[in-house]
């Protein structure tokens, strides 16, 4: 809102100072300011809230050191992550950019859903929550939208980079850098030289005429990588800290990809997808960081809040989002590693005690509990290590990720 505000005092009036609202750059650092005070300042109000209506997680004996403290420990504390998060995006960005409105969707959609579950499980004392086919249902809905307005919105476009030896000019007689705003679904392969894949020529192995179809391969991709994400976070949002410091470090390399695909001049230089109007994702990235940052405040070891299901799947989904806007999605497994190890360390664990359980007639386990993070804390490690370490890793694979962009 008050981007517009701002132009319109700009080109009506020429009000001093109004075009900095012009700069993505002063837009993310106010951003990033309004969501980090919003975060510190009025969580500990929203955490008062909690524990005077009594919304404590309830804790199931584990085994594992320190749990039985944190019984009564407020949780749902995802609503400081969103609100800390909407209230500088509606302020500072254009709100009408497709990207901002996908993401805000994302938003209010996947929060929504994580609310759901958390009040089915503290006020209905119902430990499940929402019936995972339900959660599945929303995730795959939240996809369905999010790759149809990828696919198929006019302003969701890309150029791509023109050959050096083509005699392509612009309108003023010097050379052009990219060619015209194209339709596409190409995205990017890590490591590799020629490093896009286009998903609309996997349906060239039916034969011709057949890429008008794109969108049947796209969109079934689009909901996997969000559901998978989505649940990755949730897996991981087991110890204080661990989800929101593991997700600042991923959301923050996204911001970088996003800035840079979204100026022509640091994508021409990078030699990386021109995504036009995608520059402005950089100012919701802001925000969003900001808002993990200020939650982690109170969610470091000893949390004072938890930030539920309304909180992990909140940011999975916008992870999961911003990286496919970017075309980035396939350097998930390695920018979301942690998440990544945390998913599989579940899915090793049930599949192997499963099988040995229907060999053997005695189920056997792999890790001494999954998530990976529980397999550390019965190994006797205490949890700010394990969160610390794990942030370490994080960082280690986000410069893997960042350096993608020259090692092809």
């Amino acid at each position: 809102m008050l981007y517009y505000l701002f132009e319109y005092l700009e080109n009506h009036y020429n009000l001093p100072g109004a075009s900095l609202f012009q700069y993505i750059s002063f837009r993310s650092a106010m951003a990033f300011i309004v969501s980090l005070l919003f975060s510190t300042i009025y969580g500990r109000r929203i955490i008062n809230y909690l524990q005077s209506k009594q919304i404590g997680e309830s804790v199931r004996d584990l085994g594992l050191d320190g749990q039985i403290e944190k019984a009564g420990t407020p949780t749902m504390g995802g609503i400081i992550i969103i609100l800390a998060t909407l209230i500088p995006v509606l302020l500072f960005t254009q709100i009408a950019n497709v990207y901002i409105v996908i993401l805000l969707v994302t938003t209010l959609w996947m929060g929504t859903i994580g609310f759901v579950d958390d009040y089915i499980k503290i006020f209905k004392k119902d430990k499940e929550g929402l019936k995972g086919k339900f959660k599945i249902i929303g995730q795959v809905s939240l996809g369905i939208f999010v790759g149809a307005m990828l696919y198929f919105h006019p302003s969701v476009t890309m150029k791509e980079k023109v050959i050096q030896n083509t005699q392509i000019v612009s309108e003023t007689g010097k050379p052009r850098l990219f060619s015209d705003a194209i339709k596409s679904t190409k995205t990017t392969i890590p490591f590799l030289k020629n490093n896009e894949l286009e998903y609309a020529a996997i349906l060239d192995l039916f034969g011709d005429g057949y890429r008008d179809y794109a969108w049947l391969i796209f969109i079934p991709i689009v909901i996997f990588i969000i559901t998978a994400v989505s649940n990755g976070a949730n897996l991981t949002d087991g110890i204080d800290g661990l989800a929101a410091g593991s997700s600042a470090i991923i959301v923050l390399t996204l911001g970088v990809f996003a800035w840079v695909s979204g100026n022509i001049i640091f994508a021409n230089y990078l030699d990386v997808m021109y995504i036009p109007n995608s520059g402005e994702m950089t100012v919701f990235i802001a925000a969003f960081v900001g808002a993990l940052v200020g939650f982690l405040w109170y969610n470091t070891y000893p949390a004072q809040v938890f930030m539920g299901d309304t909180g992990s799947l909140t940011i999975g989904g916008i992870i999961a989002v911003l990286a496919i806007a970017v075309r980035k999605e396939l350097l998930i497994p390695i920018l979301a590693g942690v998440f990544l190890v945390e998913t599989l360390s579940v899915i090793l664990q049930v599949s192997f005690f499963k099988y040995t359980r229907k060999k053997y007639g005695v189920g056997k386990r792999i890790f001494k509990m999954s998530p990976l993070h529980h397999h550390y804390q019965k190994s006797g490690y205490h949890e700010s290590k394990i969160v610390t370490r794990f942030w370490i890793v994080g960082i280690m694979l986000a410069v893997l990720t960042v350096v993608t962009l020259k090692l092809r």
